[in-house]
Order: C-alpha cells, then structure tokens, then sequence
C-alpha cells in the first residue's frame, strides 16, 4: 500500500468520480483560483 496525504486521496477520489460519472462535478469557493482548500482541486481543472 502506498502513503499519500489526506488531500491527494482527496483530489484522486474526486477525479475518479467526475471521470466515472459524468453527472458529478465541483463547485466551491477558490476551486480555481487558488486550487481549493489546502490545494485539493490542484489539477482538476480542464
């Protein structure tokens, strides 16, 4: 098993979804700007 941090289980969970289902997408404050809280949404932006 490999170790990563809380927030990168975050980001993959999150993006496995939104690539599984098409219904699933992210809205929040600073998701964009400043890549979420503590950088979760880092990368998820097309």
């Amino acid at each position: 098993m490999r170790t990563i941090q809380f927030r990168e289980a975050l980001n993959e969970a999150m993006s496995e979804e939104m690539r599984r289902d098409p219904n699933v997408f992210l809205m929040g404050e600073e998701v964009a700007e400043y890549d979420g809280a503590y950088k979760v949404s880092k990368g998820m932006l097309a």
